[in-house]
C-alpha cells in the first residue's frame, strides 16, 4: 500500500503529461482499422504487396517444372489446327518418351476432334501420369468447361481455375475446390503430389484442422480476411502464390521444338511437363504481382501461373522455401496500434525542441528512419513467408504524427492566448502537460534571471523619428528573441529597449544558469549583425549591457481571469536590474551565485564588490569573458588607450540615480580622451569623488571660437577611481549626441597621431 501511494501521484502525472499519446494512438489506430475493415485500403495494400514481391531477389529457374508453350508461330509453322487430336497425340507421345514425372495438359479436350481421335485416346489410356483439366467454378454450362471423358473416367482430371482479385490480378491459387457436388484437386496440387510421391513424400492430414502437411511444410487455407483481404471469397482451399518471379521463371520450349525434336531426348526426364497456350491471341494470360500496373503491364500465361503454384508447393515441401501467410487479425491490429503509438511518441518527443536546423533534421530523420524501418521489417518478414500490414501502420504512423501536431498547435494557441508571444515550444508543452500552470497563482523557486538594456538609447531615440525608433527596436528585439528562444529562455516581458528573460521558469533544467550566460554572450554577438543593418540605414550603432542573477523568486500567473500575465516577483529581480545597471556597452555582468551554478565553463575577466541600492551587504559581480564547451562563445574586448588633452575641456557633471538627476552640479575637466571614454579631473576637491559604476550626466562648457555645438547631454558611467589620486576618475561614454561624438572621435584620432 505504501508503494502504491508513492507511485500513484507519479503515474498520474506521467499519464496526464503524455495524455496526447494515449488519446491519439488508440483513436488513430481505431480509425485506420475501421477504414481497413471497410475495404477502403485493400487496393493500396495490394499495390504494396505487389511492390514487395517484385522487390525480392531473383531466383534461378525451377528446373523441376518445364513448359511446352503453344504460340502463334506454332500455328503458322505447322499449317494445321493446334486442336487436332492427332497433333496432340504426337506431342504427348514424344513427351512421354522423355520419362517425365508427370505431364499436365492445360488445354481443354472436352470433345474429340478427328482425325486422330483413336491415337489420342490410346495415349490417354496408356499414360497414368498425364493430368487433364476442367473448369469447375462458376455457373454450370456457362462458366464451366467439361474434361476429356477418357481422362475423367481414369480420374486423371484436375481443376485449373484461378481466383482473380478485384483489380484483375492473380495472387491466390487453389489447392482444391468444390462445385457443390464433388471436390477436385487443383491442377497444380495433383501434379505436385505425383512428383512428391515419386520422391517418397505424401500428404498427411493434421487432425482437427483443415490443414495438411507435406514433409515439414504445413499448408493451411487462406482466410477470407488474411493479409489485406477483406471478406474475400476464400471458398475451397486457397493459398497465396509464392511466385518465383516474373515471366520466364521456368525453362520453356515451343510445341514445334518438341514435334521436330529440336530438344534433347532427356529434356523432360524426371520433370513435370506443362503444356499450355502462351500466345497473346489465345487470351489465356493474366495480370500478376509482377505486372507493374504503374507502367506497361505485362500479363503472364495461365500455364506459367500454374507452374508457379507447383513450384510453391514443391519448394515448401522439398526446399524449405516458406509459404506465404498473413498474421492473425488481432496481431495485425496490435501491429497497427504499435506504429500509431510510435508516430505519436516521436511527434510528442519533438513537440518543444528548439526550432534549429539540426533539430529539424533530427525530427525528419527520425520519422524517415521509422518509416524505412517499417518498410524493412515488412520486407524482411515477407522474405520469411509473412505478409504483414504495411499501408495501415504507415497511415497510423503519419496520422498520429499529424494529429499530435494539430493538437499541440490548437492547445498551444490556447496557452499563448493566456501567456502572449514570449514562450518557447518547450514551455508551451510543459504548461499543456501540467494544466495547473494555466491557473492563477505561483510558487517559490530558484531561477536565473537575465535582463538587457541598450546603453543610452532613450536619449538617442529623442533625436530620431518615431518610425526610425520602431524600426530599430523591431530589428533589435527580433534578433534578441531569436537568440533567447534558441537557448530556451522564457521572455517575461519587453520593456521599451529592455528585455527580462527567465531561465528555470515555467520549466527548470539543470543547466539553466549556464544557458543564461551562454545566451547573454550570444546576444552580444548577435548585436554585431544588428548594427551592420543599422549602420547601413545611416544610424548610430547600438550598445547593450546585460546583467544576470540567480536566486529565489516567486513565479506564477498574476492578474485576473480576463487578463493574466506570467510574472516574477522578489528582491532577486530588483538585484538583477541593479547588476545590469553597472554594465557598459558590450558587457555581461553576473552575480557570484550565477557563477557558482554555471560552473567552470564560464570564463571571467575579473570580479568586483558592489553595494546596490536596497541591498544590506556587498555583493560580488563578475565580468564575463566567454563560455567554454559545449558553447564556445567569447566576447571580444578592446583595450582603451588614453591620450592626454593638450587643452583640457571644461565640463560639469551631476550624479544620476536611475532616472533621477542630482541637483548638485560639479565642475571638472576632461584631461585624457579614449575611443569610448576619458579621464576627468574634479575641480571641487572638497566634494566626494563619484563611486565606481555610478552613472553621471556630463555637459561641456562652451568653447570660445568653436563652431561645433557641444552643449548636448552626455551620459557616462564611472568605471574607475584611482586610489592614488581621488581627484581623477575614468568614465565610459554610454550616450553622446552625434555632433559631440563626431567631434570627440576626430579629436581622439588627431591626438593619437600626434
Amino acid at each position: 500500500m505504501v508503494l502504491k501511494r508513492l507511485l500513484a501521484p507519479g503515474l498520474k502525472d506521467f499519464f496526464w503529461r503524455t495524455r496526447g499519446i494515449w488519446i491519439t494512438s488508440p483513436t488513430v489506430s481505431l480509425l485506420v482499422i475501421l477504414l481497413r475493415l471497410s475495404g477502403s485500403l485493400q487496393g493500396w495494400e495490394w499495390r504494396a504487396y505487389d511492390l514487395v514481391m517484385r522487390s525480392r531477389p531473383s531466383l534461378v529457374q525451377d528446373s523441376r517444372v518445364v513448359i511446352v508453350g503453344i504460340d502463334e508461330k506454332d500455328v503458322a509453322g505447322l499449317k494445321t489446327s493446334i486442336f487436332s487430336d492427332q497433333l496432340l497425340a504426337d506431342l504427348l507421345t514424344k513427351l512421354k518418351a522423355m520419362q517425365p514425372k508427370a505431364i499436365g495438359l492445360d488445354v481443354y479436350r472436352d470433345v474429340p476432334v478427328p482425325p486422330g481421335e483413336a491415337a489420342l485416346a490410346k495415349i490417354f489410356q496408356s499414360t497414368p501420369n498425364l493430368i487433364g483439366i476442367q473448369k469447375v467454378a462458376g455457373q454450370s454450362g456457362i462458366d464451366t468447361v467439361a474434361p476429356a471423358p477418357i481422362l475423367k473416367a481414369r480420374h486423371q482430371i484436375a481443376a485449373n481455375d484461378l481466383p482473380v482479385d478485384a483489380d484483375n490480378v492473380i495472387r491466390r491459387g487453389f489447392v482444391y475446390l468444390s462445385n457443390g457436388q464433388e471436390t477436385f484437386y487443383s491442377f497444380a496440387l495433383y501434379l505436385s503430389l505425383i512428383y512428391l510421391d515419386s520422391v517418397g513424400v505424401v500428404a498427411e492430414d493434421i487432425p482437427g484442422t483443415d490443414n495438411f502437411r507435406l514433409k515439414q511444410a504445413v499448408f493451411q487455407p487462406l482466410d477470407s480476411n488474411e493479409g489485406s483481404y477483406i471478406r474475400t471469397d476464400a471458398g475451397g482451399f486457397q493459398l497465396l502464390i509464392n511466385y518465383r518471379g516474373g515471366k520466364n521463371s521456368f525453362p520453356q520450349v515451343s510445341m514445334t521444338d518438341i514435334l521436330q525434336q529440336r530438344v534433347p531426348k532427356t529434356w523432360g526426364k524426371d520433370r513435370i511437363i506443362l503444356i499450355g497456350k502462351v500466345g497473346e491471341s489465345f487470351k489465356d494470360s493474366y495480370f500478376t504481382p509482377y505486372s507493374d500496373m504503374a507502367g506497361l503491364a505485362q500479363a503472364m500465361p495461365g500455364v506459367e501461373i500454374h507452374a508457379n503454384i507447383i513450384s510453391s508447393i514443391l519448394s515448401a515441401a522439398l526446399d524449405q522455401r516458406p509459404l506465404l501467410h498473413g498474421w492473425p487479425e488481432a496481431l495485425e491490429w496490435l501491429w497497427i496500434t504499435i506504429w500509431s503509438t510510435l508516430g505519436a511518441v516521436l511527434s510528442w518527443q519533438f513537440r518543444y525542441r528548439p526550432k534549429q536546423q539540426y533539430t529539424s533534421y533530427l525530427r525528419w530523420g527520425s520519422i524517415s528512419l521509422s518509416l524505412v524501418a517499417l518498410a524493412g521489417i515488412s520486407y524482411g518478414a515477407f522474405l520469411n513467408g509473412w505478409w504483414i500490414p504495411l499501408v495501415p501502420p504507415f497511415l497510423g504512423f503519419i496520422g498520429s504524427s499529424v494529429l499530435i501536431t494539430a493538437l499541440m498547435a490548437r492547445a498551444g494557441a490556447k496557452v499563448r492566448q493566456t501567456f502572449g508571444r514570449y514562450l518557447t515550444d518547450q514551455v508551451v508543452a510543459n504548461l499543456l502537460e501540467h494544466p495547473e500552470g494555466l491557473q492563477l497563482g505561483g510558487d517559490r523557486r530558484r531561477i536565473t534571471l537575465l535582463t538587457s538594456d541598450l546603453r543610452g538609447f532613450t536619449a538617442t531615440s529623442e533625436r530620431l523619428s518615431p518610425e526610425e525608433v520602431i524600426k530599430i527596436l523591431n530589428l533589435y528585439l527580433g534578433a534578441m528573441a531569436e537568440v533567447i528562444t534558441h537557448y530556451q529562455g522564457t521572455i517575461d516581458e519587453f520593456m521599451g529597449d529592455g528585455i527580462l528573460v527567465l531561465f528555470g521558469a515555467p520549466t527548470s533544467q539543470a543547466d539553466d544558469a549556464l544557458r543564461a550566460v551562454a545566451c547573454a554572450v550570444a546576444m552580444q554577438q548577435a548585436l554585431g549583425q544588428v548594427n551592420q543593418q543599422i549602420m547601413a540605414w545611416g544610424l548610430q550603432p547600438l550598445e547593450m549591457g546585460i546583467g544576470i542573477n540567480t536566486g529565489e523568486v516567486v513565479v506564477g500567473n498574476i492578474g485576473s481571469e480576463k487578463r493574466t500575465k506570467y510574472g516574477v516577483v522578489g528582491s532577486q529581480v530588483n538585484l538583477t536590474y541593479r547588476i545590469e545597471s553597472y554594465t557598459t556597452g558590450g558587457q555581461v555582468l553576473i552575480s557570484e551565485s550565477t557563477l557558482l551554478e554555471a560552473g567552470d565553463a564560464v570564463q571571467i575577466h575579473g570580479k568586483r564588490a558592489v553595494k546596490p541600492k536596497g541591498v544590506k551587504n556587498d555583493i560580488v559581480i563578475c565580468d564575463v569573458g566567454g563560455v567554454a564547451a559545449p558553447y564556445d562563445l567569447y566576447l571580444t574586448s578592446e583595450e582603451e588607450d588614453y591620450v592626454p588633452m593638450p587643452i583640457p575641456l571644461a565640463l560639469s557633471y551631476a550624479h544620476l540615480d536611475g532616472k533621477h538627476l542630482d541637483d548638485t552640479i560639479m565642475q571638472a575637466q576632461l584631461v585624457q580622451l579614449s575611443r569610448k571614454g576619458g579621464q576627468i579631473q574634479r575641480l571641487n576637491p572638497a566634494s566626494s569623488p563619484p563611486s565606481p559604476l555610478t552613472n553621471i550626466k556630463l555637459n561641456f562648457q562652451p568653447i570660445s571660437g568653436q563652431t561645433t555645438d557641444l552643449t548636448g547631454d552626455i551620459y557616462a558611467k564611472v568605471i574607475e577611481t584611482p586610489n592614488s589620486d581621488p581627484d581623477y576618475f575614468y568614465v565610459y561614454f554610454s550616450a553622446r549626441p552625434p555632433e559631440i561624438e563626431t567631434y570627440l572621435n576626430h579629436l581622439y584620432e588627431t591626438l593619437e597621431k600626434a
